[in-house]
């Protein structure tokens, strides 16, 4: 009985000898590509009352969490040492609300020859270390995660859609996230 082979995972950043590098773009074609990411920080329910009447102690707790993921978002190819500097069309980053965790989701978009799933991915996770830092003071025992993309498009690779109950609105209800 013949076994069958599991296929190796390709890793683009890995040149035949297993050495990083950066991946040639060059020869590409410019697609419109978006990236969608969704995750979420646990916390005592009295924290996320706070947060949404805007009074913890450090103040505007989404705002800087917000200005925070997109400006880490630009900043994601001197964060991740292979990844292209891009110039983004579009960063945003919306919450929705549990009774004890607060839900982020990032989005970008770029007029590009390469993805910008690193960049909503950043976007999400800067936004996540800066409401834990804005809100440290009151609950140190918060969690975040999980992280996941959710949503890519563009390029050759197409569109990629993860379904997942993240237990708050769906990625793709706008009208739920501030």
């Amino acid at each position: 009985m013949a076994r069958e082979r599991a296929e190796e995972p390709s890793f683009s950043h890995l040149d035949g000898r297993g050495k990083a590098r950066m991946v040639d773009v060059g020869q590409k074609e410019e697609t419109l590509r978006e990236a969608v990411a969704v995750g979420e920080v646990k916390m005592k329910a009295a924290t996320v009352a706070a947060i949404r009447k805007g009074a913890a102690p450090k103040g505007d707790v989404l705002a800087v969490a917000r200005i925070a993921g997109i400006q880490g978002a630009k900043k994601t190819s001197s964060l991740i040492p292979l990844c292209h500097p891009l110039s983004l069309d579009l960063v945003e980053v919306g919450f929705a609300f549990g009774s004890d965790r607060v839900f982020i989701r990032s989005r970008a978009r770029v007029r590009s020859r390469t993805g910008v799933e690193m960049e909503a991915l950043t976007a999400l996770t800067v936004t996540a270390l800066a409401l834990y830092d804005m809100c440290k003071s009151a609950d140190k025992g918060m969690e975040l995660g999980p992280f996941a993309l959710v949503h890519k498009s563009g390029g050759r690779s197409g569109v990629f859609t993860r379904r997942r109950d993240w237990g708050g609105p769906p990625p793709e209800e706008d009208g739920a996230w501030e």
